[in-house]
This record gives C-alpha cells, sequence and structure tokens, in this order.
C-alpha cells in the first residue's frame, strides 16, 4: 500500500501551541505532504486545531487520559483509575471508527494508545518529546513501558535518548534521534548595529519556575545600576501557576526595571525583531530548545542555560552562550560579554543562522517523520 492510500492516527495531549504543539503540527504537514489521510485526535480544543485544519487533517475532540503530574502523586490514584477505564473506552472506540493503517503517538504522556492499538494489531510509532532525568527513575520508566509495544520510537536529542536509557534501556537500545525542526522567518530583520539606548532582553516559554524568567528579572534589575535594560515577558503561566506570574509582577514593579508582560502569541517573530538578546534560563533540564534554535534563526545572540538538550540546541554557535544553571550573576556576565563583543558577535550571526537552518529545516524534519510512521 502506498502513503496516499494509508490512514494515520495522530495523537496528542493538548491543543497549544507551545513547543510540542509545534513539532506536532510540522508532522502532521509531514504525513499530509507524503500523502496520507491524517486524523488528529485532541483531549481538547485550542489554537492547535484550526492549524492542523488548514494543513489538511481532520481534528476530533476525544477525552483522553492524560498523565499530569498531579495524577501520579498518591491522592491522584482514584481520580487516574476512574478516568482511564472511561477514556479507554473512547480511544478504543475512536480506533475502530478511523481504522487507522499506523498510529502516531505524539509524547509519553498519553500511554495508553500505544497499548490499544497493539491490542488491535495496528502499528504505533512514539514520539518522545520529553526527559526527565531529575525525576524518580521507577516512575519514568513506568512512564516509558508502554511505549515498548510501539513498533518504533523517535526521540528529539541524545539527552533525551540518554534519559531513556537510564530509565528504560530495552526502549533506548530501539529508539533514534529525530532532531526537531524549526521554522524560520524568511529575511530576519538584522541586529542593531550598534547598542544605542536600553538593552532590550526577551524571554520566551511558559512563566513557570522551573523555566528562570525570575532570574532574567533580577539580573536585568542589578543590570539597571550600570546602564538602561527592558524586558519582554513572552508567555504565559501555566494553569495552577498564577501565583508565580503574580511574584513576577510584583518582582517587576520593585525591580526599576521597564517590564513588557506580553501575553501568549502565536507569531514570536515580531518580539524577537524587537529584541537585543534572547534568553533561556531554565533551572531543569530540557529534552532539547527550540526557544534557542529560533533566536539564532532570528539572527539574535542567547543566552541559554548549560543543562540537558539545550546544551544540543544552542552549544554550536559562535553567537550563543551557555551558562551555569540558577546563577544569576553568571547571566549578568554573559549580558555583560555580549554587548562588550556587540560587533564581533553580529559579524557572525548570518553564519549562524546558516548553520542552525540546514541542521533543523523543517523540510527534513517532515520527511523523516513520514519515513519513520508509512514504512
Amino acid at each position: 500500500m502506498s502513503a496516499a492510500e494509508k490512514t494515520i492516527l495522530v495523537v496528542h495531549p493538548g491543543a497549544e501551541l507551545f513547543g510540542s504543539d509545534r513539532m506536532l503540527l510540522e508532522s502532521v504537514i509531514g504525513l499530509r505532504e507524503a500523502g496520507c489521510t491524517v486524523v488528529v485526535a485532541l483531549p481538547t480544543d485550542g489554537p492547535l486545531a484550526p492549524e492542523l485544519q488548514r494543513a489538511g487533517a481532520r481534528v476530533t475532540i476525544v477525552p483522553m487520559l492524560v498523565l499530569r503530574k498531579a495524577l501520579l502523586r498518591p491522592r491522584g490514584w482514584l481520580t487516574l483509575l476512574r478516568s482511564s477505564l472511561t477514556r479507554l473506552v473512547s480511544a478504543w472506540r475512536l480506533l475502530g471508527q478511523v481504522r487507522p493503517d499506523a498510529v502516531y503517538v505524539s509524547t509519553i504522556i498519553i500511554p495508553q494508545w500505544p497499548l490499544l492499538a497493539r491490542v488491535r494489531g495496528t502499528r504505533s510509532i512514539s514520539h518522545v518529546h520529553e526527559a526527565e532525568a531529575a525525576g524518580n527513575r521507577f516512575v519514568n520508566a513506568a512512564l516509558y513501558l508502554p511505549h515498548l509495544a510501539s513498533a518504533r520510537t523517535l526521540v528529539n536529542s541524545e539527552f533525551s535518548l540518554r534519559t531513556i536509557h537510564d530509565a528504560l534501556a530495552p526502549l533506548a537500545r530501539r529508539a533514534e534521534v529525530v532532531y526537531n525542526g524549526v521554522a524560520s522567518p524568511a529575511d530576519p530583520q538584522p541586529p542593531r548595529a550598534e547598542l544605542t539606548g536600553p538593552l532590550r532582553i526577551l524571554y520566551l516559554g511558559r512563566l513557570s519556575p522551573r523555566k528562570g524568567p525570575d532570574l532574567v528579572l533580577e539580573a536585568a534589575s542589578r543590570l539597571q545600576d550600570a546602564g538602561s535594560v527592558t524586558v519582554t515577558l513572552l508567555g504565559t503561566a501555566f494553569e495552577g501557576y498564577e501565583w508565580y506570574e503574580e511574584q513576577l509582577r510584583e518582582r517587576a514593579a520593585s525591580s526599576g526595571v521597564d517590564v513588557d508582560f506580553a501575553g501568549f502569541h502565536s507569531d514570536i517573530w515580531p518580539f524577537l525583531e524587537e529584541t537585543d538578546v534572547l534568553v533561556v534560563p531554565s533551572r531543569m533540564a530540557e529534552p532539547f530548545g527550540n526557544t534557542a534554535v529560533e533566536g539564532v534563526l532570528a539572527l539574535r545572540p542567547v543566552i541559554a542555560s548549560d543543562c540537558g538538550g539545550l546544551e544540543e540546541a544552542a552549544g554550536p554557535y559562535s553567537t550563543t552562550r551557555l551558562i551555569p544553571v540558577d546563577d544569576t550573576a553568571q547571566l549578568m556576565r554573559a549580558f555583560s560579554a555580549i554587548v562588550n563583543a556587540w560587533a564581533e558577535i553580529i559579524a557572525t550571526v548570518d553564519d549562524s543562522r546558516a548553520s542552525a537552518m540546514a541542521r533543523h529545516a523543517p523540510a527534513t524534519y517532515r520527511a523523516a517523520i513520514a519515513l519513520a510512521v508509512v514504512n
């Protein structure tokens, strides 16, 4: 059977437009370009759904077991058991209705799909976007275990692969790395030739303690004593973390720094055009780091934490700086180093962009996903 005759059921645990959501969209585009009929199952509606429809997929909303951290704690086990039974029935019915030739499972937190596909005799492919290296080894192994039922496993970085190996070596031995495809503006605005006026700093991501935007505010506050800076926080807090955003707003108000809480925007490129430096100050290891690559593609210097997949994402470029985790002093020094070497840095942004485009071309990513799913 050719790819054009195949129906692929794609399942994903959310409907936003953050990192793994954007990769899911790229995967679907790749499958559609290969000629597949694509049905995407999501647990809720959201901004991802119309993007998938524009890509030519049919979107269906299905009650779905999603293993959030609260459910993995003992007090969440009763809810987990109750929701598992009812949502397994919904998943089973959808598989019967679609009768796919393959099931593409995006992320490890929807573990029922590889198991149900195996029971129905349908080939499944798991795409792992998580790398909880600091988590409990036995919990991690339990999360990865259902994906042994898949025929193939894809991961987004060598760091993610090592993390899987530490938790469940048999799964790692059959996994393969496919680097994320990262979209780029066709003709990005070059950086300022001279840093006149305030240094413009951008944080792009969730407003979450593990992501470290408070470190940006702290460093900016200290830098304000030596010269003018502005900060843009582009992102929103997870549900239940509104308290953290309130703390950030209080800190910003008392810092003396001009801070813009810009909220969520699916189009990030205008914000990157208006910044001088992008900061990715994660406190915990990321499985990869699309945001760092996006900064390089936008011709902007990037400061990122030297941990996990961020080292892979940001490390290969002359316009990026890696700093120790949770170290405000080193973040300040990185800002100062970039300002002092501004002329040398902006002279190499085009070379860094060219390297990132070759390494993370969306067309290459899409073709790799289609090949893994269809064959």
